[in-house]
């Protein structure tokens, strides 16, 4: 299954077999046209608990695994 796949940095590794990942994207203002960035933070699968807080990290859509994780982990970002 392909899904949309999004970069971020790993906030959280507290939770079994997950990882909380922060999305970062830069949207242009309506009115002034000043960049902005906005931020959004995932659940996304780690089954063998191998990320940790800090680290870049690419993931991918997939069904849902529980209630918030619909993503896992792809692998490291460069």
């Amino acid at each position: 299954m392909t899904g949309r796949v999004m970069q971020g940095f790993v906030v959280s590794d507290r939770p079994n077999k997950t990882v909380v990942v922060e999305v970062e994207r830069r949207v242009q203002h309506p009115l002034y046209k000043k960049y902005i960035r906005r931020s959004k933070k995932f659940h996304a699968h780690d089954a063998a608990n191998e990320y940790k807080v800090g680290d870049k990290v690419r993931i991918r859509e997939c069904k849902p695994i529980s209630k918030l994780k619909t993503w896992e982990v792809i692998a490291r970002a460069e």
